[in-house]
C-alpha cells in the first residue's frame, strides 16, 4: 500500500489487487460512518486505486492509512441485487468456445459466480463486476462493435458489467438484461455502486 497527496485536498492510495482496493474501500467507508476520517467529501475506488477527495490533513491520513491492518472483504459483506438475464448474446458461442464447455453452461458458470462492483466508470450507471474465477477470464474482442445494446451482459478480462445505454464496445456479449442500471428518477440513480454484490439469475430458469 502506498499514499500519495494529489493537489490540495486529495489523497490516492495504491494498491496491489482488486480485492486489496474492496477491502480498503469498505474499511474507509466504515471508518468514515464512524467519524474517524476527518472530512472527507467522496471516496472513489478504482481497479487499483482509493482516491479520498476532500481531506484535510492528506499526507497525515496517508501515513495513518498505511499503517492499517485492513481485514480481508467477507464474500457475505455488502448489499445484493439480482439481476435477471437472458443467455442470448452473439458472443454466446466463441465465450463457451474459450471456456471449454457447451453454449448452454455459459449461463450456470455466471450464475454461480456471486459479483462485485469494484468501480464505477466509462458511462452513467456503469460497474466493473469482480468475481469470476481466473481460468474464466476472457480477451476483448479484436474489432470493437460500434453500437452495443444497453442491457447487454459482456465479459472482458477479469470483469463483468451491464452496458447501460448503447455504446461503443469491445467486450464479448454472452446476454441482455430489462434492468434498469441509470435513472435520474431513483434514489440511488445508479443500480450498481462500489461495494454492491451482484448475482446474475437466469430467465425462466
Amino acid at each position: 500500500m502506498r499514499s500519495l497527496v494529489t493537489g490540495a485536498d486529495g489523497l490516492l492510495i495504491e494498491l496491489d489487487s482488486a480485492a486489496e482496493v474492496a477491502a480498503l474501500h469498505a474499511e474507509l467507508v466504515r471508518r468514515r460512518a464512524a467519524g474517524e476520517l476527518g472530512p472527507v467529501r467522496d471516496l472513489v475506488p478504482a481497479a487499483r486505486t482509493v482516491l479520498l477527495d476532500g481531506v484535510r490533513d492528506p499526507a497525515a491520513l496517508g501515513a495513518r492509512i498505511e499503517r492499517w491492518e485492513v481485514p480481508p472483504l467477507a464474500v457475505t459483506e455488502g448489499p445484493l441485487v439480482s439481476v435477471p438475464v437472458r443467455y442470448d448474446g452473439p458472443d454466446l458461442a466463441e465465450v463457451a468456445r474459450l471456456w471449454g464447455v457447451a453454449p448452454g453452461e455459459v449461463g450456470g458458470v455466471v450464475g454461480a459466480t456471486v459479483f462485485r462492483v469494484a468501480f464505477c466508470g466509462f458511462a452513467p450507471g456503469f460497474g466493473y463486476l469482480t468475481g469470476l474465477a481466473e481460468r474464466f477470464h476472457l480477451p476483448r474482442r479484436a474489432t470493437p462493435r460500434t453500437a452495443v445494446p444497453a442491457g447487454s451482459l459482456a465479459l472482458a478480462g477479469e470483469y463483468a458489467g451491464v452496458y447501460p445505454r448503447s455504446s461503443p464496445g469491445g467486450w464479448q456479449l454472452i446476454g441482455s438484461t430489462d434492468a434498469v442500471l441509470w435513472d435520474v428518477r431513483r434514489e440511488p440513480a445508479a443500480l450498481f455502486a462500489p461495494g454492491v454484490r451482484v448475482r446474475f439469475t437466469e430467465e425462466g430458469a
